[in-house]
């Protein structure tokens, strides 16, 4: 994956040094995210990040010659739905070429994921999905969804959905 200005992706907190995280982005180089980029973040009243931790931001900085820099606030200073990712969910790689299907307004896959189980979706540009449901099995199984939706035609995937619903 190569960071670009403004692609919001999933990070993976490697380290902390002083008042500045370092993230594993999936690039070639480590992605910076100072802890001020965060809602209502003070030299008093840090974020409680861990190393360990997912973050949901966007490339503030990236290009060939500097190290990527993250934020997780828009520009009006809100966190939009960026920030730190729960801990019970799972994450897992796919193809950039299925993130940006599932990024498209009028995905059919995710509507259709979403009558078979509620759950909770953040898709990273760098090709990261976190899901989360309500149990253990039920994300598992749309993880395996998403995961052979690429080379899944329309139809296929909509008798995998009716197996799984028991219809």
């Amino acid at each position: 994956y190569v960071p670009v200005k403004g692609d919001h992706v999933i990070g993976i907190v490697t380290a902390k040094a002083g008042d500045v995280f370092k993230l594993d982005v999936g690039g070639s180089e480590q992605a910076s995210l100072s802890y001020l980029a965060f809602e209502g973040a003070t030299k008093r009243n840090r974020p409680n990040v861990q190393v360990g931790d997912l973050i949901y931001g966007q490339f503030l900085v990236a290009n060939k010659d500097m190290e990527p820099e993250m934020v997780c606030i828009d520009s009006s200073g809100r966190s939009s739905g960026m920030g730190i990712i729960g801990q019970d969910g799972f994450l897992f790689k796919v193809s950039l070429g299925l993130i940006r299907k599932l990024l498209a307004p009028k995905c059919e896959i995710i509507q259709e994921l979403s009558q078979l189980y509620p759950f909770e979706l953040v898709l990273g540009m760098n090709g990261r999905i976190w899901v989360k449901a309500k149990t253990v099995q039920q994300t598992l199984i749309i993880v395996n969804i998403l995961e052979a939706c690429e080379y899944m035609t329309a139809e296929q995937r909509k008798q995998a959905l009716a197996k799984l619903s028991g219809n």
